[in-house]
């Protein structure tokens, strides 16, 4: 008679082991946890990365990247959502002294973020609902969404509990000056994002 394999039993890692575990076992793809929940974003292509670049400009012009503030890609901001929630969005504009408000797992204390920006991929409805309510109870105070599901700029300000009290939305042809509160005057040619963020057609 042979010996069975004995089954141990399976104690639930943390939510950030299985985070950190997929991870590493998917190079690329960005996972958070918002609201309790494993949320897993494929590998961005290559308009979402154009989109990404084209609006990194603006930002860096007006000198928000240098002296009181950083402009950043992929940097974790720890949520106060539940107790391993986390994010990590697409750009930021944070405090300068970023390195001093680590939390924990790469994510950073919120009221270091001045703005932050998601690109939308496939899961769209991620950046424009729940994401929505995590970074305003995060009291981010701005919140831009390049949908390009709509093809259109939206701009959330003024956090009030899981929600902004103003969401405005701007599509190609306007030009969008963000608050001045992220640290500099910033102004967005709608139209260029979304045309950034599409594939190119051969000629």
């Amino acid at each position: 008679m042979s010996a069975a394999s004995v089954e141990r039993p399976h104690h639930e890692r943390p939510l950030t082991a299985e985070a950190n575990r997929l991870m590493d076992r998917n190079p690329g793809y960005r996972v958070e946890i918002i609201g309790g929940q494993l949320l897993v974003t494929p590998p961005p292509d290559g308009p979402h990365a154009r989109a990404l670049t084209k609006l990194m400009r603006p930002f860096i012009t007006a000198g928000l990247d240098d002296g009181e503030t950083e402009v950043l890609q992929g940097i974790g901001l720890r949520l106060p959502t539940d107790t391993e929630d986390y994010s990590i969005p697409d750009l930021a504009v944070v405090d300068a002294d970023l390195d001093d408000h680590l939390v924990e797992n790469n994510s950073y204390d919120p009221a270091c973020f001045r703005l932050v920006l998601e690109v939308t991929s496939s899961n769209w409805k991620n950046d424009l609902k729940t994401k929505v309510a995590a970074y305003a109870e995060a009291k981010v105070p701005v919140y831009v969404v390049v949908d390009r599901k709509h093809q259109r700029l939206h701009v959330l300000t003024d956090p009030v509990g899981s929600g902004y009290a103003t969401h405005r939305f701007h599509s190609p042809g306007q030009q969008v000056t963000l608050p001045d509160s992220i640290g500099a005057k910033v102004t967005l040619d709608v139209a260029g994002i979304l045309e950034a963020g599409q594939p190119r057609k051969a000629d």
